[in-house]
């Protein structure tokens, strides 16, 4: 058993919060890669639009059942669901970098080989769904890296003018696609929708081979594969204002799938509208959402995250039931419009909120975690809406989905987004040094003890603000904690929590946050003995 005395501790000036500086809405673009990439990636989703568009298209000029139409949809979400975790911890334990190339590559072989089946003539409905499956598999690949690689790109307080920008750009290419993809699909057909979207995918590709990241230095091995996935879903757990984002993502986008699931049925059976007119009526929600992305840093003053999400739900609630009901195509476009609006407010707020509760060493995993539950939803919801269209109708469907939508915003009442405003979860320079003792990093399982001195008047605070600490271990990668009174001497308390190995304790000191700090400084202001609180670490015998 060894005593060592090396109680996290940080100075009342290191906790003073730096005075955030509002940043303008356009200044990440003055970041020469942050710029270049976000240029290549709107024109990369144009082609991705353009794309959608042609094999919505195709599948409805094949197959009017409204199932096989919604199936796109579970297509194209469904290796998200499948695929973004672990892309995320790949994301998290390889070059970001190399990993974005290789996601390049993937999208731009399947977009090629779609490309060349569509000019030979070979596209049944089976293969529009493998080709939708494959290069949303590379959209799932590179979906983590590229929302974790923000950080690396601008500054702290640029962080959320970056998020909006990348908001902005995901919906002014969903402005220009769809319209540019119906036009080139009335006159050139498919396959030239397919080869633009091949080579939109190149300019990303570019600029990430260009790009030289700076080299993170590494003290400790990588993780491996597996227990990456388990740190990964430690932290998830154990991190609450996380798990209200995924509880609110999964009541907006199971119900609001219902609105891109069924659109195109609407377009082309209810409203007789060819791959132009389908076009512009996608065209009128991007420019929606371009005005959503640009008023959105104004909405927030007014309003905090909880009550714009809800505003934005009802919102769109409001849009599927013109969905259901509107029968005119300028009047429908006019409600389209608000989808497009109170569809990125929600995207943004739920993604904003995702940013800043996942630590830089998780970020891809917690990032992933949140794609997974969107994509999840959006699967299942899209194949639940198509069949309840196939039975009862499109309006029946449209409408049940609009009602789950108002019922399921009253989630506001018990996962709240705006829980923790003040979180903090940069990596913290000021705790103390981790021991330098002669043990394997194998070793293990290592058991950690700290020893507090409260007094009785003191001793419910402190059991209460140990709950904030069970999750900062648990967090770290602790596998049990505990925290016991000793019978004998009234007034000391044992906090216990074990991890894996030597290693994985050395990790959870290396991820200690800012934000975790103030914990065990609240924690240390409970303790009334002469020393610092006393630790112990014990290792399981060899």
């Amino acid at each position: 058993m060894t005593q060592i005395n090396d109680i996290h501790s940080v100075t009342a000036e290191a906790l003073k919060e730096v005075p955030a500086v509002n940043a303008s809405p356009w200044q990440p673009l003055r970041q020469r890669v942050f710029r270049m990439l976000w240029i290549a990636t709107v024109v990369s989703n144009i082609g991705s639009w353009m794309n959608d568009i042609g094999v919505n298209w195709t599948m409805l000029t094949l197959s009017a059942d409204p199932l096989s139409v919604a199936m796109v949809q579970v297509a194209s979400s469904l290796p998200m669901f499948l695929f973004a975790l672990p892309s995320g911890v790949m994301a998290d334990i390889v070059d970001r970098r190399k990993y974005l190339l290789f996601s390049q590559v993937w999208v731009f072989i399947a977009a090629a080989g779609l490309t060349l089946l569509s000019v030979t003539g070979h596209v049944t409905p089976g293969v529009l769904l493998v080709a939708a499956f494959l290069l949303s598999t590379g959209a799932a690949m590179s979906s983590p890296p590229f929302q974790a690689i923000v950080p690396d790109l601008v500054s702290k307080n640029e962080m959320g003018p970056a998020i909006a920008l990348n908001s902005l750009g995901i919906n002014i290419s969903r402005a220009i696609g769809p319209a540019l993809g119906g036009l080139i699909l009335s006159f050139a057909g498919p396959w030239m929708v397919f080869l633009l979207n091949a080579i939109s995918v190149l300019g990303v590709a570019w600029v990430l081979y260009r790009w030289k990241a700076e080299p993170s230095v590494q003290r400790l091995p990588p993780e491996h594969f597996f227990s990456a996935v388990r740190a990964g879903f430690r932290y998830v757990h154990a991190a609450p204002v996380l798990r209200n984002v995924l509880v609110r993502t999964v009541a907006f986008f199971t119900f609001g799938s219902a609105g891109w699931a069924l659109l195109p049925l609407v377009a082309r059976r209810e409203l007789g509208l060819g791959p132009g007119g389908y076009g512009i009526m996608l065209a009128f929600i991007g420019v929606g959402a371009i005005f959503g992305a640009v008023l959105l840093p104004r909405l927030r003053k007014t309003f905090n995250p909880d009550r714009l999400m809800v505003l934005a739900s009802l919102m769109f609630a409001v849009t599927m039931l013109a969905l259901a009901f509107v029968r005119n195509v300028w009047l429908l476009n006019a409600f389209e419009f608000f989808t497009g609006f109170s569809w990125i407010a929600v995207l943004s707020t739920l993604n904003l909120g995702a940013q800043r509760s996942a630590a830089k060493w998780v970020k891809a995993r917690a990032l992933a975690v949140y794609l997974t539950v969107f994509f999840g939803s959006m699967t299942a919801g899209s194949a639940i809406w198509g069949q309840l269209a196939s039975h009862y109708g499109i309006p029946v469907s449209l409408c049940v989905a609009a009602l789950g939508m108002i019922l399921a915003s009253s989630t506001v009442y018990r996962w709240r987004l705006d829980q923790d405003p003040d979180l903090n979860l940069d990596v913290s320079t000021e705790h103390g040094a981790t021991p330098e003792l002669d043990v394997r990093h194998d070793r293990g399982p290592v058991m950690v003890s700290y020893e507090y001195l409260v007094t009785a008047e003191d001793a419910r605070a402190f059991t209460v603000c140990m709950q904030d600490m069970r999750r900062v271990r648990r967090r770290g990668g602790a596998i049990n904690w505990s925290v016991y009174e000793d019978i004998l001497q009234p007034g000391v308390f044992v906090e216990t929590f074990v991890v894996g190995s030597w290693m994985e304790y050395l990790r959870q000191q290396e991820r200690y946050t800012i934000n975790d700090q103030k914990i065990q400084n609240r924690i240390c202001a409970f303790h009334q003995g002469e020393t610092l609180p006393l630790i112990r670490y014990l290792v399981a015998p060899v």
